[in-house]
């Protein structure tokens, strides 16, 4: 599928939700429905240890009907590649081509605690895009074929997402990032950066909600901390949750004008898509902040 026809299906601003995959299955399903209501054009979700990627996205893309329902991302170290392969070419011929498959490497403590080793990330996706590229299938083919793309912070594996897939899917990223992975990519694969908001206009309130329920969880990674090295920022950014620069620049938060301009400022840089993640306290699905939001953002 050509970028722009990706970018018709999927939109300008989707959602990226961690939470649809800790509540129970009806309440998954009322808001993914909801989400599609509200004009987004793409819902994508983690895969968490306690998250199975595959049947998460059956649940949600049997619970709507014209949105996109991706996985961002699905661990290269859950399932195999012909597993992967299967899944993928079933959910996407099921669903009309509304499954878009974004696998990642994950992160070496997440990968450990599978019992694999984190020693050579970009060489296992290769190893694996390999796999799934070789991997027999005796069902329906999907007609278009199921669209991958790669977690990719770091140039070489941006390179990979280039070469490989249709695109890049980063996480945890502000603009500038965004301008670096678009001029790795060059102008043809897709990018779709995730961006946290918050609708909080308080800036005391709103960077302590983020260093507790975002950035302060996110800066245990290694991944993480290592491209934001890259950028500029350094060790005393990294403590306590973040210092203030490295949340304003990882999460929008203000009111709806402010994550307007943040949007904004991740197309201007070079983003297709950018899939909004809402910030909220534990057990709150943030649908209070899309509804919101979703009147104002660009719908093509």
């Amino acid at each position: 599928m050509s970028q722009h026809a990706l970018v018709s299906r999927i939109g300008r601003v989707g959602v990226w939700h961690g939470g649809l995959g800790r509540v129970p299955a009806a309440a998954a399903r009322r808001a993914a429905g909801e989400i599609e209501q509200l004009g987004f054009g793409a819902l994508w979700f983690g895969e968490t240890p306690g998250t199975e990627s595959m049947s998460q996205a059956a649940l949600l893309l049997a619970a709507t009907a014209r949105i996109t329902v991706a996985t961002g991302i699905a661990n290269i170290w859950v399932r195999d590649a012909s597993a992967t392969h299967t899944a993928a070419q079933t959910l996407a011929e099921a669903y009309e081509g509304r499954f878009l498959l974004g696998l990642g490497a994950s992160h070496a403590p997440l990968v450990a605690a599978r019992g694999h080793s984190f020693a050579r990330p970009l060489a296992a996706m290769g190893e694996y895009l390999d796999a799934m590229d070789a991997a027999p299938y005796a069902g329906p083919v999907a007609d278009p074929p199921p669209t991958r793309v790669l977690a990719a912070l770091g140039p070489k594996m941006l390179e990979l997402a280039r070469d490989r897939a249709a695109g890049a899917h980063p996480y945890f990223v502000p603009p500038e990032h965004t301008a670096r992975a678009r001029e790795t990519l060059g102008p043809g694969p897709l990018l779709a950066p995730e961006q946290a908001v918050l609708l909080e206009s308080d800036p005391a309130t709103a960077r302590s909600l983020a260093r507790t329920h975002h950035t302060g969880l996110y800066l245990q990674l290694p991944n993480y901390t290592a491209n934001l090295r890259r950028l500029g920022f350094g060790d005393e950014d990294f403590a306590d949750g973040g210092s203030d620069r490295l949340v304003d620049a990882i999460v929008a938060w203000g009111d709806v004008d402010a994550i307007q301009r943040r949007i904004a400022e991740h197309h201007d840089a070079g983003a297709d898509h950018v899939a909004l993640q809402p910030i909220a306290p534990d057990g709150d699905l943030g649908l209070d902040q899309l509804r919101e939001l979703a009147p104002a953002l660009p719908a093509s």
